[in-house]
């Protein structure tokens, strides 16, 4: 343990005023907003670090922290381990708004009367059934029940943590901010609040205006700004300037901090969707073959329905080779750890050359524990592998299908590693339902692959993130960056909701991207085959959104 006045950042980073004045603060609530690529996660990982380290967060108390996002929540957990050590980051705990009022469910579930009964089995399904089975959208107000009712429930969960992290919270909604509230208001907890309202896309799921004011307000807090975007290159911070003009004035970075001349913006026109399909996949693949771009890093983004925008492109992607990932399908799935375990087992098992996916398969299988015991257990674990790898090249040779004598692998895979070790991946996971059900949807995922795929290693990577070009929405984007960005289909058809939702969500699709951000319309865009209804085959192009781009075009 150390004293604050002589705490460094963690691995020598270097904060800015504002970011190292939140990370340090020990007695008030803070109202942090920031901009794309400001290091919001950085800043709370160095916070968790400061907390814990000076002994501000006493033993045996805890941080918690709650995000909007399963990859955020597991992202800033994975941080903090990294800043912190496996001992100190022991005592941080990371969960969705949805996890966290799970949590309070489980643990005071009797409080719960009436309808609102629940029995011990409880299970999540689509539906309500009484006492037996409860809906995802029915956690935060049971957990809101649960805390009206009990001044032990309240004191229970105020004596376990002395700090709260606040993710993304433009996109709090009333009945999130009202279970804050409910546990943390009038408490002597340090609550940190962290967002930006630029970035507030949430609104059509009820995200409360003003709600950093609000917050401010009742919790008493310091408001502080971060503007620095470490993310993007110059021009692509010029660009995001224009914007952040209309959005908040107050956020624009200063021009001399934009002294250089870095990154790349194009925009293109096209006559129909299928000239587009084939330039934008043609474009993929130079980036690809010629600047040797991880598949990974290259994003495609759609304001909505990328199923029926993208058909083209993924038919294009399919005849040059280029994997792709549908985010609108796997992501939720693929951030679960178990289904993040099963894939990475299956590539380490059936691959020739899968140094990532042994690499995180060992990084889930070997716990933080001393040295000698991490190097027993890595050597039990390559024994079974090499083992099961043994009859995985037996079964080639007598020309098995793969599938489903893979899935027998995995579940021999999975009983070796055993129940305890299998929970410990996940709190969701202290459900045997849950786990149970993550599982066979990981199956069921992998096996709608083959159909698409019959290659299982192929199939498996379309799954992970390592080689996939990635699909997505921009909602589904937020939090995470790309070094090019493709925002497909600028156009007033696409972006056709309240002007400043639509605007909000413009801003963080283009800030997803790190060098290069590429934007197109089409003159007519082809009906998908599903015939969707209303769909308008006559486009045209969004003008101010493509305005932000003309003075940066290459």
């Amino acid at each position: 343990m150390i004293r604050p006045d002589v705490w460094r950042t963690a691995d020598g980073l270097i904060l800015e005023p504002n970011a190292l004045r939140a990370a340090t603060e020990h007695e008030r609530c803070l109202a942090l907003t920031a901009g794309p690529g400001a290091g919001k996660t950085e800043m709370l990982a160095q916070r968790a670090d400061f907390l814990l380290r000076t002994g501000t967060c006493r033993y045996p108390m805890r941080i918690l922290a709650i995000s909007f996002k399963v990859d955020a929540s597991r992202n800033l957990k994975e941080r903090v381990r990294r800043r912190c050590g496996a001992d100190l980051s022991a005592r941080f705990d990371s969960y969705t708004f949805h996890a966290f009022a799970k949590r309070i469910i489980d643990r005071f579930r009797p409080v719960l009367t009436g309808n609102d009964a629940l029995d011990p089995d409880y299970k999540m399904g689509s539906r309500r059934i009484t006492r037996r089975q409860i809906e995802f959208n029915d956690l935060v107000p049971l957990a809101i029940q649960i805390l009206k009712t009990s001044q032990v429930a309240r004191n229970a969960i105020r004596k376990t943590y002395s700090d709260v992290f606040l993710d993304e919270f433009q996109d709090c909604t009333n009945q999130q901010y009202e279970l804050v509230k409910l546990v943390f208001q009038g408490s002597t907890i340090r609550l940190t609040a962290v967002g930006d309202t630029k970035q507030k896309i949430m609104a059509w799921a009820g995200a409360l205006d003003g709600i950093f004011s609000t917050f401010a307000d009742d919790f008493n807090a310091v408001p502080l700004n971060m503007y620095r975007n470490f993310r993007s290159k110059d021009k692509l911070l010029r660009m995001q300037n224009e914007i952040i003009r209309v959005l908040d004035p107050a956020s624009m970075m200063p021009d001399e901090q934009i002294a250089g001349n870095e990154g790349e913006i194009l925009a293109w026109g096209f006559d129909t969707s299928q000239q587009e399909a084939e330039h934008l996949a043609g474009l993929m693949a130079g980036w690809i073959q010629d600047e040797e771009i991880p598949h990974s890093e290259i994003a495609v983004l759609v304001s909505k329905q990328p199923d029926l925008y993208t058909d083209l492109l993924m038919a294009e992607l399919e005849k040059r080779g280029i994997p792709y990932r549908n985010e609108q399908q796997l992501q939720d799935l693929s951030v679960e750890p178990v289904a993040r375990l099963i894939v990475d087992y299956l590539l380490s098992l059936y691959g020739a050359r899968e140094p990532k996916a042994w690499l995180r398969l060992m990084d889930q299988l070997i716990p933080f524990t001393d040295e000698t015991e991490q190097a027993d257990m890595r050597q039990d674990w390559q024994r079974f592998i090499k083992s099961e790898r043994k009859q995985v090249e037996l079964l080639d040779l007598l020309g098995d299908n793969r599938w489903p004598s893979a899935w027998s692998f995995v579940e021999s895979f999975l009983n070796r590693l055993g129940i305890s070790s299998l929970t410990a991946l996940s709190p969701d996971y202290e459900s045997a339902t849950r786990l149970v059900e993550v599982t066979q949807e990981t199956k069921a995922r992998i096996e709608d692959q083959l159909k698409i795929e019959p290659d299982l290693i192929k199939a498996l990577t379309k799954f992970s993130d390592d080689q996939a070009v990635r699909i997505l929405t921009i909602h589904k984007s937020k939090g995470l960056e790309f070094d090019s960005v493709i925002i497909l289909g600028v156009e007033n058809e696409t972006f056709w909701g309240k002007k400043v939702d639509e605007r909000c969500a413009f801003f963080v699709g283009m800030s997803r991207a790190k060098r290069r951000l590429v934007l197109t319309a089409c003159q007519t865009r082809c009906t998908p085959p599903s015939n969707p209804p209303r769909w308008s085959e006559q486009r045209t192009q969004h003008r101010e959104f493509l305005g932000y781009a003309l003075p940066f075009l290459e």
